[in-house]
């Protein structure tokens, strides 16, 4: 099990293993645009629905405040997030050592979330990297 028992029949799923794609790039000198395009659009619809994916986590897992983050935006036609946040030193700038910020993305592959499972039937969102977590 990833994490610990969650409470409501939960199950902690690790965002990569939900995510087929996670990257960062450049979308300006002084910003950068973090990109999650899941592998289904259940495991998208269940992050979004929880109301997890939030500046705050995104602030958090940065080290930044929340209020530097500018957009988590949810796309639902490519079951996609992206986030808008700034560079912490200009692209090409002294000291940077990203020029096009393709390596901003780790700090995401830590994520976990709580999301539902449906104990009753065995069905749900941790069809893959998940386990359900015992009820308390």
């Amino acid at each position: 099990m990833n994490g610990k028992p969650e409470a409501g029949g939960a199950v902690r799923r690790k965002l990569i293993d939900m995510a087929r794609v996670i990257r960062s790039k450049n979308s300006g000198p002084f910003t950068l645009t973090l990109d999650i395009i899941f592998s289904s659009a259940d495991d998208y619809r269940a992050l979004k629905e929880s109301g997890q994916m939030s500046r705050g986590l995104i602030a958090d897992a940065y080290g930044i405040d929340a209020d530097r983050i500018s957009d988590v935006i949810f796309f639902d036609p490519a079951s996609a997030v992206k986030i808008v946040l700034p560079r912490m030193v200009a692209s090409g700038g002294p000291g940077d050592r990203d020029v096009y910020g393709a390596q901003q993305h780790a700090p995401l592959l830590g994520l976990s979330f709580a999301l539902p499972w449906n104990a009753d039937d065995g069905t749900g969102p941790p069809a893959r990297g998940g386990e359900p977590c015992p009820t308390s």
